[in-house]
């Protein structure tokens, strides 16, 4: 059982499930700082304070002036400020993400298919760029050589060849 658990333990998907949760947790933190420490501030001094936490309903029939009142004295109450608050935080750090993955997409991958040479061509007659293995300009309608074998593409040959 014990040769089986190590097995299992460092196993690749485990031991990459296991970084991988690492990592997310400290990215988390740094997303979190980011928007509290850096989005937040600036967007406060913008809007004025952007803090819904004392916004409630009250449940029961006694009269509180703050919600640290009807808080400390344990009424029944709808904390609609607080999921406020957690809706406009969840927004702006999926917005902050969002540019965060667009930018790491970008530097990942090049603009432009290296092979896109290698899969187009251009037609001689238009100078439109077509898939290499087109034997019709999709754009002027002219035939085009066969690249295999470099010489005219017809329809009476592709009938021959069914």
């Amino acid at each position: 059982m014990l040769r089986e658990f190590r097995e299992f333990a460092v196993r690749g998907n485990v031991v990459d499930l296991s970084i991988g949760v690492i990592i997310g947790t400290t990215f988390a933190k740094i997303i979190e700082s980011l928007v509290d420490d850096v989005i937040m501030p600036p967007f406060s001094l913008l809007f004025g304070q952007v803090d819904f936490s004392n916004l409630y309903l009250n449940l029961s029939d006694r009269r509180f002036n703050t919600f640290a009142e009807a808080e400390e004295a344990g009424v029944p109450m709808l904390n609609y400020g607080i999921f406020l608050n957690h809706a406009v935080h969840f927004i702006i750090v999926a917005f902050v993400l969002f540019l965060v993955v667009r930018q790491i997409n970008r530097i990942r991958r090049p603009d432009e298919d290296p092979l896109l040479e290698m899969k187009t061509k251009k037609c001689p007659h238009c100078c439109n760029t077509i898939a290499f293995k087109a034997t019709k300009c999709p754009f002027c309608t002219s035939s085009l050589k066969d690249p295999r074998t470099n010489s005219s593409y017809s329809y009476e040959k592709r009938k021959s060849s069914f």
